[in-house]
């Protein structure tokens, strides 16, 4: 069975002209001391039968602390990633900023094996970056979705 999962793109072009994108930076201790590919568009995964739209607005404001902005998104993909999970990514276009505020968490013994648990953030981080800069920012899997951007974009 395909794991599933949907997100959003943000984007805004800056006064320069520059295309940039709103990513998230991972958390937890494997990503803590990581920047390049290290970082994702908002996104999480969703169950069968369940809308990918509402699941990938859903999995923003758990990821960022706030309502996704209230834009048109428009499908921009499925992006197959290299553990063979389907990313379903709708884009977007804002001109207001966004903030982050504070992710939901998860739970992970660590240090490994030592019977110890702790909670973790899954996002810890979220910020504009310049398009060509979020190409190596972004996980390796995930690099498509800019260059589908662009070919979308006038």
């Amino acid at each position: 069975m395909t794991v599933t999962s949907a997100g959003v793109l943000l984007y805004r072009t800056d006064d320069a002209g520059v295309l940039q994108l709103w990513l998230v930076h991972m958390g937890g201790p494997f990503w803590a001391r990581k920047d390049e590919a290290a970082w994702s568009i908002p996104k999480g995964e969703y169950a069968e039968g369940e809308d990918p739209y509402a699941a990938a607005l859903r999995e923003f404001e758990e990821e960022i602390g706030a309502p996704p902005p209230a834009v048109e998104y428009e499908l921009l993909g499925e992006f197959r990633q290299p553990s063979r999970k389907l990313i379903t990514v709708y884009a977007a276009e804002v001109s207001e900023d966004v903030t982050f505020v504070e992710s939901n968490t998860f739970e992970l013994e660590w240090p490994p094996r030592s019977g110890k648990f702790q909670q973790f953030p899954e996002v810890d981080d979220a910020r504009w970056f310049p398009a060509s800069v979020a190409e190596t920012k972004l996980v390796k899997g995930q690099r498509p979705i800019v260059r589908a951007l662009r070919l979308r974009r006038p």
